[in-house]
C-alpha cells in the first residue's frame, strides 16, 4: 500500500513525484502556451509595420508630452527649493536703539532654534557700505545725522527654510521691541509655487485625458484586429475554446503596442532634452543659475514602460470585453 511505513523511502519520493509531475505539466503547458500567444502577437504586428509604427507614434506623443511637462514642473521646483534654502530676513532696529542694545537683541536672534546665523550690521558699517556702492561721498556729506538704523541679516536654519518657517520666524522677530521692520521677499516666490502647483494639476489633468485617449486608440486598433480575425474565433469558440483563450492574443497585443508607445515616448523625451539642454544651460549661465532640465532616469522610464503596457492592456482588454461577446458561434448558422 502507499501509506505502508514498511515501503521503502524512495518508492515514496517516486510516488510523490508521480502526483506532481501532471501539476507541473499543466504548469508548464501554460506557460509555453502564453510564450507561444506572446510571440504570435508580436509577429502579427510586425506583419504591418506602417500600421504598427503609426499606433506607437501616437501613443509615444500622447505620453511624451505630459511626461516632459512634469519632467519641467520637476526642474522648476528644484530651482525654487534651492531660491528657499538661500532664503534671508533683514531686521531693522529703530532708530533710538544703541548699539549695546542692538547687540543683546542679536544674541536673543541668534540664541532661537530656527536660525542658523545672525550678523549685526552697525549704522556706521551701513552709511560705509552705502558710501562705498552708491558713489555718493559729496552728497552724504551734507547729512547732519546718520539716517540709517542698525541692520540684522538672519539666516534661518535648514528645517525653517521655507515659506511657513520663514513666515513663524518674521512673526517671532516682529514682536521684538527693538525690531522696527522685518523685511524678507518670499512673496514673490510664494506666488512662484502656487502657480507650479496649478500647472502641477493642470498636467495631471492632461496626463489623465491622454491616457484616455491613448487607451481609446489602442481599443479601435484592436477592435478592428477582432473583425479582422472573426472567423478564426467563432472556430475557437465552436471547438471550446474558452474567453480567456480568445481574449489572450488580444490583450498581449495591447501590451506589445503599449511597450512600443513607452519606447517611443521615451527617445522622444530623450531627443528633446538633447536638442533643448545646449540653450537652457547657455541662458542658465547668462543668469548665474544651475537650472538644467532633468530626464526621468532609469527609474522613470521603467515607469513610463510599464505604464504604456499597462494602458495598452486596458485598452485591448476594454475592446475585446465590448466586441468578443458579440461574436458567437451561432453566426455561422444566422449568416
Amino acid at each position: 500500500m502507499a501509506n505502508d511505513p514498511r515501503q521503502k523511502p524512495e518508492n515514496r519520493r517516486g510516488a510523490a513525484n508521480r502526483v506532481k509531475s501532471p501539476l507541473n505539466a499543466q504548469a508548464r503547458s501554460y506557460l509555453d502556451h502564453h510564450r507561444k500567444v506572446a510571440r504570435d502577437s508580436a509577429q502579427r504586428l510586425w506583419r504591418t509595420p506602417v500600421a504598427s509604427l503609426m499606433t506607437w507614434a501616437v501613443m509615444g506623443v500622447a505620453l511624451a508630452l505630459p511626461l516632459a511637462l512634469l519632467l519641467l514642473l520637476n526642474s522648476l521646483q528644484g530651482v525654487s527649493a534651492g531660491w528657499e534654502s538661500s532664503a534671508r530676513i533683514t531686521a531693522y532696529l529703530a532708530m533710538d536703539v544703541p548699539l549695546e542694545q542692538a547687540n543683546v537683541a542679536a544674541d536673543e536672534v541668534g540664541s532661537d532654534g530656527r536660525v542658523l546665523s545672525v550678523q549685526l550690521v552697525s549704522r556706521e558699517q551701513a552709511l560705509a557700505e552705502f558710501r562705498a556702492s552708491s558713489g555718493l561721498d559729496h552728497a552724504l556729506d551734507f547729512l547732519d545725522e546718520n539716517p540709517l538704523p542698525h541692520t540684522l541679516l538672519i539666516t534661518p536654519e535648514d528645517s525653517a527654510r521655507s515659506a511657513e518657517g520663514v513666515r513663524a520666524l518674521v512673526v517671532f522677530i516682529e514682536g521684538m521691541d527693538e525690531v522696527e521692520q522685518v523685511q524678507v521677499d518670499l512673496g514673490w516666490l510664494q506666488r512662484l509655487n502656487a502657480m507650479t502647483d496649478i500647472l502641477a494639476r493642470a498636467v495631471w489633468a492632461l496626463a489623465l485625458l491622454l491616457g484616455g485617449a491613448v487607451i481609446l486608440v489602442i481599443g479601435n486598433t484592436v477592435r478592428l484586429a477582432i473583425e479582422s480575425r472573426r472567423d478564426e474565433i467563432l472556430v475557437a469558440k465552436l471547438v471550446g475554446g474558452t474567453d480567456a483563450f480568445v481574449r489572450r492574443p488580444f490583450l498581449y497585443t495591447g501590451a506589445w503596442f503599449g511597450l512600443g508607445g513607452g519606447l517611443v515616448a521615451w527617445l522622444l523625451i530623450q531627443m528633446s532634452l538633447w536638442w533643448l539642454n545646449g540653450p537652457i544651460e547657455r541662458l542658465a549661465g547668462l543668469y548665474h543659475s544651475e537650472f538644467a532640465l532633468q530626464g526621468p532616469g532609469f527609474d522613470g522610464a521603467l515607469a513610463l514602460i510599464i505604464i504604456a503596457m499597462l494602458l495598452g492592456w486596458l485598452g485591448a482588454w476594454l475592446a475585446v470585453k465590448r466586441h468578443l461577446d458579440d461574436i458567437e458561434p451561432g453566426d455561422i448558422a444566422g449568416g
